[in-house]
């Protein structure tokens, strides 16, 4: 029997006719998995340095425990299965320059509500009573907020951005005439630190110290349940547990069970979150962005970790992380947009899809979930009234 990728592509030496089965990827996947390990760093890299920034948060454990996750997801699940900031806790603790308090104790708090519920049974009542026309709506809602992001990225650093933006475009197009992997995400990556070190000179080196205990108060815990806990529960139901679930199954065939997104959403901020680790899920945005970008095993989070942890190691500073141009990110945030809301626009999902996709552009991703919930079960109950009077 053929070998063959997640994806159906088929492995190196696999119908070789040499009688010996191989595991061993070939160089075009390799190459592939190496570009699609930095696909997600557009949505990564930003929130980690802004929140570490405003937040006064060590940035080194934060970078150590993203690292570490990296390359257990790709172990555990054998699939680019992304490890991304939660968006919702990074937001308002930016917005509201929270301490390490509060975020400490909203990882906690999700870590034991995701580890709790993380079981079949609770996924399945949670997947009924969720429509999968909101979760497309949310995978739509997302990419159109990256891309927000990514014309943020654009105003700041114009011609890097057209730059990186024009690089990707051409991978694209002779990945697509030759079947050759698309390496654009590592070269962009690569000019980025070229121009970084060339404009503001080589950041030296940082060795790592030891990450200290982070025990938040109850002041804290109160009120990282009124600001950060309920607005990131709800996305992260829907994006990193639902959502990436369902769009697994589109780009690879393969069912990734929502209970185990659960789980390993709740043991990841259980055991980094008390020693400086930022509150982390994971997501559908983050998967497309690495599919896009070639990967399709657990080899490109491996990669991936194995970064994060050279970081975490020796370079664990704000400088290291600025010294690549905005504009690269923006470039990459785009097209793993791009990448994500495609699939929100699948099957008959398009109009809740569009809804709430401008209504999380106006509001927030918790309204237009409401918004979205709404008017799917206001859909339901019409079809079932005409087809009852129809009779």
């Amino acid at each position: 029997m053929e070998n063959t990728y997640p994806d159906g592509s088929p492995e190196a030496g696999a119908g070789s006719g040499s009688g010996k089965e191989t595991r061993l990827p070939g160089i075009h996947h390799l190459l592939s998995e190496l570009a699609g390990a930095f696909g997600d760093f557009g949505t990564i890299i930003p929130l980690i340095l802004a929140v570490a920034v405003v937040c006064r948060l060590p940035l080194a454990p934060i970078l150590l425990f993203f690292g570490i996750w990296y390359v257990l997801s790709g172990i555990i699940y054998q699939l680019p299965i992304p490890v991304e900031p939660m968006k919702a806790v990074a937001a308002v603790a930016i917005a509201e320059q929270l301490g390490a308090g509060e975020i400490a104790a909203a990882g906690l708090v999700l870590g034991i509500i995701f580890l709790a519920i993380g079981s079949e049974r609770w996924m399945a009542a949670i997947g009924r009573f969720i429509p999968e026309g909101v979760i497309r709506g949310i995978q739509l809602a997302l990419a159109l907020l990256l891309i927000k992001t990514a014309i943020g990225f654009l105003t700041q650093d114009l011609w890097v951005f057209a730059f990186a933006f024009a690089i990707i475009l051409a991978g694209l197009a002779f990945s697509w005439k030759t079947r050759v992997p698309d390496l654009s995400a590592i070269v962009v990556i690569i000019l980025g630190i070229i121009i970084g070190i060339a404009i503001r000179g080589f950041p030296g080196f940082q060795m790592i110290a030891l990450p200290g205990l982070v025990i938040p108060t109850l002041g804290d815990t109160a009120n990282a349940m009124t600001q950060l806990v309920l607005p990131q529960a709800i996305l992260t139901v829907t994006n990193a547990i639902l959502a990436t679930s369902l769009l697994s199954k589109d780009l690879f065939h393969r069912e990734v069970p929502a209970q185990k997104l659960s789980r390993t959403i709740g043991i990841m901020n259980l055991t980094s979150v008390p020693f400086g680790g930022l509150p982390m899920c994971h997501g559908a945005g983050g998967l497309a962005g690495q599919y896009r970008f070639g990967a399709r095993t657990g080899l490109a989070n491996i990669v991936a970790g194995a970064f994060f942890l050279a970081l975490a190691l020796f370079f664990a500073s704000q400088a290291m992380l600025t010294l690549i141009p905005v504009g690269i990110f923006g470039a990459l945030l785009l097209f793993s947009a791009l990448e994500l809301g495609k699939h929100g626009l699948k099957r008959d999902s398009w109009v809740i899809a569009g809804l709430m996709g401008v209504v999380a552009l106006v509001s927030s991703m918790t309204i237009a979930f409401v918004v979205g919930m709404v008017v799917a079960y206001g859909m339901m109950w019409y079809r079932g009234h005409y087809q009852k009077n129809a009779r």
